[in-house]
């Protein structure tokens, strides 16, 4: 079936929605190929039950891909997935550690309701003390694979998901983590490796000593991960289609995305512009906002990615950068009944900012790569992890989500994981000393979740 993009619309902040079929086209393949070396040679046959898309879906799909080393600066090796000695060697030899989750708070009974913008909620008289901070060594290791041929959530066979990338991760709201993934292969052995720009997995694990568990994820047909986000047409042309930070209010789902205009040298691109999906249905199907469709210019182009961080005051948070991984962090923030509407947005620059992108300044010095936020309980401060100029993944705490954010502290040397490491995401659930987060590999091309013990 093609794509065809439908018009509706909802009374969400007034705002009319681009609707999506939810349709998979066959996207050209990534440089990190993990139809070459060992990747490949691991894959099982395709269920027979698959049939191929129609010449009439092929001819939908926009034109370009991934030039070699684009998602980061490392040395690649030669092997399709990280060398088995290495795995072992970075995979902690000790017994299981059992993590207890955080306890989602309940949605707001209000979230239906119109929110005036609220004053920031004071602190707890605990959360105003803060905890230790990051000054010590923080212990990380790979707890396991969470996609690919060596991942005991048999991605392959269950949702023809061979090599991808990212995995950001957001509670649902409903007893649930969603996670989306960008450029995604299938069987190798499938013409056009059953290319997708983006898919979608939900999981109910809240015991991650052995890595994230998959439960289900959007279906094309059983067996195939669908691509949940597709094109809106609103540029000539179009590289990829690449969730950057999703967030849950009231059960709605809102994944903000990046058009990719073209991939360019080591760790650079350039974006057609941003936007935001919503999803009533837990991620089966997505609509785009036009409303939220972000140009890069006009300030805006610093918000082409970023994170978002749910308040306890109202708002959220979202922490943008510049698309690449050598630009700065900025800051805006939104009512959470308001997340479409950017009219209603605020950027800070030292004070809050109403409706001005191009005032916000720098809360973090870059170069910032993919980066992730949340509330820590065990620190008592605001947590970012991202990758540096170095692809080391750091983290910085503050006492505010406006700063002032801390020094640098290296949580994984891209030293000690040869072949790429990028995009280190946070799992939501994460609580106390133990910090689980999603990264990437890029010779690999897949997700691994790893493990930090904070000091």
């Amino acid at each position: 079936m093609s794509p065809r993009p439908l018009v509706a619309s909802l009374s969400v902040a007034s705002a009319a929605i681009i609707g999506l079929s939810g349709a998979i086209a066959v996207a050209p393949r990534a440089a990190a190929d993990p139809c070459t070396g060992a990747a490949a040679d691991a894959q099982p046959l395709p269920n027979q039950a698959f049939r191929l898309p129609s010449p009439s879906t092929k001819s939908l799909v926009p034109l370009g891909h991934r030039p070699t080393g684009a998602n980061e600066s490392a040395p690649l090796p030669k092997l399709g997935q990280l060398p088995l000695a290495l795995f072992k060697a970075l995979t902690p030899r000790s017994a299981p550690v059992q993590q207890q989750a955080a306890v989602a708070p309940p949605p707001n009974p209000r979230v239906n309701q119109p929110v005036p913008n609220p004053a920031p909620a004071a602190p707890d008289a605990a959360a105003a003390q803060p905890g230790p901070d990051i000054s010590g060594p923080a212990p990380t290791s790979i707890v396991g694979w969470v996609t690919g041929p060596d991942s005991p959530n048999n991605t392959i066979r269950r949702f023809a998901v061979s090599g991808t990338d990212l995995g950001l991760l957001w509670d649902n709201g409903g007893g649930q983590v969603l996670m989306a993934f960008g450029d995604t292969s299938g069987y190798c052995v499938i013409p056009g490796h059953q290319w997708r720009y983006n898919v979608l997995m939900r999981s109910d694990d809240r015991s991650l000593s052995n890595t994230v568990s998959v439960g289900s994820s959007p279906a094309l047909r059983p067996g195939i991960a669908k691509q949940v986000i597709n094109s809106i047409k609103a540029a000539p042309s179009e590289d990829g289609i690449i969730p950057t930070a999703g967030v849950s209010v009231g059960g709605t789902q809102y994944l903000n995305f990046m058009s990719i205009k073209q991939w360019e040298s080591s760790g650079a691109w350039s974006t057609n512009f941003s936007a935001i999906a919503m999803s009533p249905n837990n991620g089966e199907t997505w609509a785009v906002y036009p409303g939220t469709v972000r140009p890069p210019e006009g300030g805006n182009e610093n918000f082409q990615m970023g994170a978002y961080l749910k308040g306890n005051d109202g708002y959220i948070y979202s922490f943008g950068t510049p698309p690449g991984r050598g630009g700065s962090v900025y800051l805006t923030r939104v009512p959470q009944n308001f997340v479409p509407d950017l009219t209603k947005y605020e950027y800070w620059n030292g004070t809050w900012v109403p409706n001005n992108p191009a005032a916000a300044t720098p809360v973090i010095p870059g170069p910032v790569g993919e980066m992730s936020a949340q509330y820590n309980t065990y620190l008592k401060r605001y947590l970012v992890l991202y990758c540096n100029g170095n692809n080391d993944v750091v983290a910085r705490t503050a006492p505010a989500p406006q700063g002032p954010w801390g020094p640098e502290q290296m949580l994984v040397s891209s030293f000690s994981i040869p072949g790429g490491i990028y995009a280190p995401f946070l799992h939501p659930w994460s609580t106390g000393k133990d910090l689980y987060f999603n990264l990437s590999l890029w010779s690999a091309y897949n997700v691994m979740l790893m493990h930090t013990v904070l000091p």
